[in-house]
């Protein structure tokens, strides 16, 4: 005990060092989401909806194949429109998952329970070297 109370701040840097460390695990694990892989199944399973929830010029720039395109601003309007089957499977896609995120939460209150975020985004789809389409 006197040791640490000596050496206060090498214990602090050593914790601080190994929260440091453990970061990048921690982030992932808070991410959260579906996987590119098991969104890739959600969609040929379960016959999965993909909505994209980034800005036109975003996704003008790259999607999810067969991904319908709903800026976040609009999706409380528009995501009735879009997709009429409440029952069927949503996979909601942005650029990294945070707008996505805020997606869910909507389409949760619209009725889309079998709603889901692709965690990581379209960055973590082109990690995973699946397909994209251009507009």
């Amino acid at each position: 005990m006197p040791f640490l109370m000596h050496n206060w701040s090498l214990v602090l840097i050593a914790v601080v060092s190994g929260g440091l460390l453990m970061w990048p695990a921690i982030a992932k694990g808070a991410r959260g989401g579906l996987s590119p892989n098991g969104a890739v199944q959600l969609i040929n399973r379960e016959k999965a909806v993909v909505v994209d929830v980034c800005e036109s010029e975003e996704f003008a720039a790259g999607h999810v194949a067969g991904a319908r395109n709903i800026p976040l601003n609009q999706l409380e309007q528009r995501l009735p429109e879009v997709v009429k089957n409440k029952t069927v499977p949503l996979v909601l896609v942005c650029q990294t998952g945070g707008r996505a995120q805020r997606a869910l939460g909507i389409a949760k209150t619209l009725g889309y329970d079998k709603a889901v975020v692709l965690g990581g985004g379209m960055s973590a789809w082109k990690e995973a070297n699946l397909p994209l389409e251009k507009a």
